[in-house]
């Protein structure tokens, strides 16, 4: 009995050993965010305001965060801002449902990999997720 098999190869997943900062006021929203970046294999740590995401950032140093604008505790740009003080920076995808030109061209100025306006298709998450880290 043969045991070769003539199945294509499973695709791998793209964020297989990264571990991304999530972070979100909105549980269904982050919730969402999470079930598609756990899908590509990311190992998720999940906040819910902007002061725990400065004490994560700090402790377990993630791989890349993705960060919604308006939190609680500090701003997103606050968070941003540390973000990309950390040697070496941590790549940010900022998610927001402010649909403002101005906020995004300071997202940009502070180093946002990439500003994606909510709802986000969650394709497209992981797509900006997996092209800030080169992937």
């Amino acid at each position: 009995m043969s045991t070769s098999s003539n199945a294509a190869p499973l695709p791998l997943a793209r964020l297989e050993g990264i571990r991304l900062l999530v972070v979100d006021d909105d549980p269904d929203i982050r919730a969402a965010m999470c079930i598609a970046l756990r899908a590509e294999k990311a190992v998720i740590d999940e906040v819910a305001d902007g002061s725990m995401a400065l004490h994560h950032l700090l402790s377990a140093r993630p791989d890349a965060a993705v960060l919604d604008l308006m939190l609680p505790g500090q701003s997103g740009f606050t968070v941003l801002e540390r973000c990309r003080a950390l040697l070496p920076p941590v790549p940010v995808v900022m998610v927001t449902a402010n649909q403002g030109r101005r906020h995004a061209a300071l997202a940009e100025s502070l180093g946002a990999a990439a500003y994606l306006v909510k709802p986000v298709p969650l394709s497209r998450l992981v797509d900006a997720v997996c092209k800030a880290l080169g992937r």
